[in-house]
């Protein structure tokens, strides 16, 4: 058996590094098990000329089409929206584009504002601290008086519009729509020993010059010399208990594939909203016959995905290409509730560059747009560096019925149960999608754009994975507490995007790092009365 720790951290990604990160300074015991490796940047696919067929291919978002031997298999059948993730030290942050919004003000209050959903029992004000020093932890550029958020510092220097930026801002301008320099957790200068950005392009398969902060680059180095342990290739099968009900520690495969048995007086899982509930649905025992922690019985439940809308324009003249971040600009204009249009809630937008030379290519041939036989080059030429791209990324309301459970045959290389994914896209969030295609649309019109093709919703795109342990002060209508222990399990505690209550209509990691701190800071506060 392992030696004891004092707090056992599982999952390597956004959260668990934050968490890492912030409990170093209490010089506790504290090892994090990650069931991925480290991943070095010479390996990544912007090394090669082949990059775009590997992010196909071995460097999928999709760990259903990349099937590392990290990966675990997702039965997604009863999903139109696919999972896409990465497992290892970074998690998700080693392979998204680093657009880096907050969660609003009133996506807090979305029961009190709207009368649906729940409200959290946390707000904007409450993070705000935890906000500024995730800008910082991860560099942050953009640029301060964003009149779409409360005031907030910028850490960085806003990232360059490029031609594509200023296309849609002079655009925005004459329509008088909300927009601005999004922020983007990507170097706009040197930064904490990483180099700035400087417009490779290969944000979505790893940014081998180290301007994008995914946390194996941020926070882990932090975390490692302040004496935590990370230990990887390590998937854990389940969450042990003892008679009194409280977590005593692991079972998990080590990198050899031996059944391990780590003892802990903590544990925190950061496992994402779907790693997570197969974790506790897999922890069942006499005593938690429904899964760990799941009294309430919501675990798994109340996924939240994010439907995906893209509208794609192509004009006469070149653009930035592919070369660049691949959004740098938003608009807020169709966040807030504004019943006239047919739904609650609502969606941002965000603009973005163009594919590189393989992407183009299969995506307008999909489409019809780029024939095969003598008009293939010429039309290749027309539509190569000149096309943008407007995405609306749609609130996604909590539904008991969107939810994770465990696969009665479908298990992972140790044998371990996979989840299973049933999801449906609510009446709400399609008339949220369709206003969002028609104004993208509008956009790319106004802009001056041709052949506008459209994808709604976005196949691969569930890359936000919220909702599944959601946290509240009401033991029976939420898993955890308002910071993140669980209600059943007073020594376990859960940091990831399954504690949202909402989703927003944002990117959600730079909420999931705030909460994470926020959830570490209250550990450090009450250690004294942890348990109580």
């Amino acid at each position: 058996m392992n030696d004891p720790v004092d707090v056992l951290i599982i999952g390597a990604g956004a959260s668990g590094a934050a968490v890492a990160w912030s409990l170093a300074e209490t010089r506790m015991r504290i090892l994090c098990l990650e069931q991925g490796d480290w991943v070095r940047q010479s390996d990544y696919p912007s090394n090669g000329r082949d990059w775009e067929a590997r992010q196909f291919n071995d460097w999928s978002p999709s760990p259903n089409r990349r099937r590392a031997a990290a990966d675990y298999p997702i039965n997604e059948d009863d999903s139109p929206i696919k999972v896409v993730n990465f497992n290892g030290v970074g998690g998700g942050t080693v392979l998204y584009a680093a657009h880096f919004p907050r969660l609003h003000p009133s996506d807090f209050r979305v029961r009190t504002l709207d009368g649906v959903a729940e409200d959290w029992p946390i707000d904007y004000h409450t993070l705000a601290p935890y906000f500024e020093t995730n800008d910082r932890m991860m560099g942050v550029s953009s640029l301060a008086g964003d009149p779409a958020y409360p005031p907030k510092e910028a850490a960085l220097p806003p990232l360059p519009l490029g031609k594509t930026g200023q296309l849609f801002g002079r655009t925005m301008n004459r329509l008088g729509w909300h927009w601005w320099p999004s922020d983007g957790a990507i170097a706009s200068r040197d930064h904490e020993g990483r180099a700035r950005c400087i417009n490779l392009g290969h944000c979505m398969g790893g940014c081998a010059q180290g301007a994008k902060a995914s946390t194996d680059i941020t926070y882990w180095p932090e975390a490692i010399r302040q004496r935590v342990e990370l230990r990887t290739r390590c998937r854990v099968r389940e969450i042990t208990t003892n008679e009194q009900g409280m977590a005593s520690g692991v079972v998990y495969f080590d990198a050899d594939g031996n059944e391990q048995f780590q003892p802990a007086e903590v544990v925190i899982v950061a496992c994402n909203g779907i790693g997570t509930p197969r974790l506790l649905l897999n922890s069942a025992s006499s005593r938690f016959p429904d899964g760990l922690a799941n009294r309430s019985g919501l675990v798994g439940k109340n996924l939240m995905f994010h439907p995906y809308a893209v509208s794609r324009g192509y004009f006469d003249e070149p653009l930035d290409g592919y070369r660049g971040p691949i959004i740098n600009t938003w608009s807020h204009e169709f966040y807030e509730t504004d019943r006239s249009r047919g739904f609650v809630r609502g969606y941002s937008i965000q603009f973005a560059r163009g594919f590189g030379p393989v992407s183009t290519a299969t995506h307008t041939m999909a489409r019809g747009l780029l024939p095969w036989g003598d008009d293939h080059h010429r039309v290749f030429r027309q539509v190569f560096n000149s096309g943008i791209g407007v995405a609306v990324i749609c609130e996604d309301l909590p539904e008991e019925h969107n939810r994770v459970t465990l696969d009665p045959e479908l298990t992972d290389a140790h044998g371990i149960p996979a989840p299973k994914i049933h999801y449906e896209i609510s009446e709400n969030s399609h008339r949220m999608l369709e206003h969002g295609v028609a104004r993208g649309t509008e956009i790319l019109q106004a802009a001056g754009a041709r052949d506008i093709l459209v994808d709604s919703p976005l196949l691969y795109g569930g890359w936000h994975l919220l909702g599944t342990a959601r946290m509240g002060t009401d033991p029976e209508r939420s898993v955890v507490n308002e910071w993140g222990r669980s209600h059943d399990v007073k020594n376990l505690f859960i940091v990831d995007g399954s504690v949202f209550v909402t989703a927003g209509g944002v990117n959600p990691t730079s909420t999931i790092q705030a909460v994470a701190l926020w959830i570490a800071d209250n550990i450090k506060q009450r250690l004294a009365n942890l348990f109580d």
